[in-house]
């Protein structure tokens, strides 16, 4: 007889939270401050996206919105209802992910990091106003994979996916070349840049025209939300123009905003070198050290950004939780989200733009602190002198 195993106190918390909200909430209060009805606008166009139109999002998400849309027959409410649920179970898989990857990593205080990180995921709209949790869970996924001895195309595979979903996965490879055997990160890295440019390159000679106009849409979005968004003068958010925009490819490249003050290149030359820096010193002899180097680099990443949305918070937060001590976790976590949920919605959806120069700095300074702490964690120890040099030295 098989013995099934009791679901674990996380996973029990955040059906709890998630069921419950989802069965109190109104069909409006579940979706008013999200992206649903913009997914949906978008999967009702006619014809299919890098096809017959062009999508501000790597392709995945386009087209399984499609599928949704479908077998919703078109209705909206139902569509939203099973985006909700598919993202639930996002959730879900990213639940029993985190558990897993913190038992290899054999963390102290292991449950209770789990059980905050299951209720914040729970509880927090993020994670089904926007389907960044998709990513979240390929990118777990793929991280657990590389930590354990299985196949690490495997590995790659997921996280091919998950950059097919958002661009963000990529940033955790740097780590893997410094801490996995070399042979183990090359075929993991082969494999996850093989899947989504195998996709391009598919929907390229399919439909050139709107692929294009499909990558070229976010260069063209400009600064929001950020510091480099302030001196831009751009108080505004990452939102693109009117649906009807989308059949015109010529419509991908037309600037949003006032053109940047300070110039790509250089910032990208600059936090590209830092990072380069950084990498060559760091000492990732320990997965939770080279886990707190994937943070490091997804917080230089962030600084580096021309634009922020509030739902990125998320990426931020398995990482808090698996490498930081517990209490800072706390400390750090509730201060990003106190600051994002201000922003977005308290005073975005009110339309005070110009509070964005309250909330940005803050936001910037709690990066710039995670940064550091992360660098402190992955950092190599000080040199110690041996005892002859401290007399020559004296």
């Amino acid at each position: 007889m098989v013995t099934r195993k009791p679901l674990s106190l996380p996973v029990l918390v955040f059906l709890l939270i998630r069921a419950t909200l989802l069965l109190a909430l109104p069909f409006e209060g579940l979706r008013t401050y999200g992206d649903h009805a913009h997914f949906f606008n978008l999967a009702a166009l006619p014809g299919l996206p890098y096809f017959d139109f062009w999508s501000e999002f790597p392709p995945l998400f386009p087209f399984l919105s499609e599928l949704l849309y479908h077998l919703s027959g078109g209705v909206e409410h139902v569509y939203t209802y099973l985006l909700i649920l598919l993202l639930s179970a996002a959730g879900l898989g990213a639940i029993l992910l985190f558990e897993r990857i913190a038992t290899r990593l054999d963390l102290e205080d292991s449950l209770w990091r789990a059980v905050l990180f299951a209720a914040i995921l729970a509880a927090l709209p993020y994670a089904w106003w926007y389907f960044d949790i998709l990513t979240i869970f390929f990118a777990l996924l793929a991280l657990n994979v590389a930590l354990s001895r299985r196949p690490p195309a495997l590995s790659g595979l997921a996280f091919g996916l998950g950059i097919l979903t958002k661009l963000f996965p990529a940033l955790f490879l740097p780590a893997l070349w410094k801490f996995l055997p070399h042979r183990r990160a090359v075929t993991i890295t082969t494999v996850a840049l093989a899947l989504p440019l195998l996709v391009y390159g598919v929907l390229w000679l399919a439909s050139p025209q709107f692929t294009a106009a499909s990558l070229q849409s976010q260069a063209a979005k400009g600064s929001w939300e950020t510091v480099w968004a302030l001196f831009d003068g751009n108080l505004q958010t990452g939102n693109f123009g009117p649906l009807n925009q989308r059949a015109d490819p010529a419509a991908a490249a037309l600037p949003m905003g006032n053109p940047p003050v300070v110039s790509p290149w250089l910032r990208l030359a600059v936090f590209g070198a830092l990072g380069l820096f950084l990498f060559l010193r760091a000492r990732l002899d320990q997965p939770r050290r080279a886990l707190a180097f994937a943070g490091l680099t997804t917080a230089i990443f962030f600084l580096w950004s021309p634009g922020w949305s509030v739902q990125w918070v998320i990426y931020l937060l398995p990482l808090i939780f698996l490498t930081l001590p517990l209490r800072l976790d706390l400390l750090l976590g509730a201060a990003h989200l106190f600051t994002n949920l201000l922003e977005w919605p308290v005073l975005l959806s009110r339309g005070f733009y110009s509070y964005l120069i309250l909330t940005v700095p803050i936001r910037t300074l709690l990066l710039f602190m995670l940064a550091v702490v992360w660098w402190q964690q992955c950092a190599p120890p000080p040199k110690v002198k041996s005892p002859e040099n401290q007399q020559r030295s004296t």
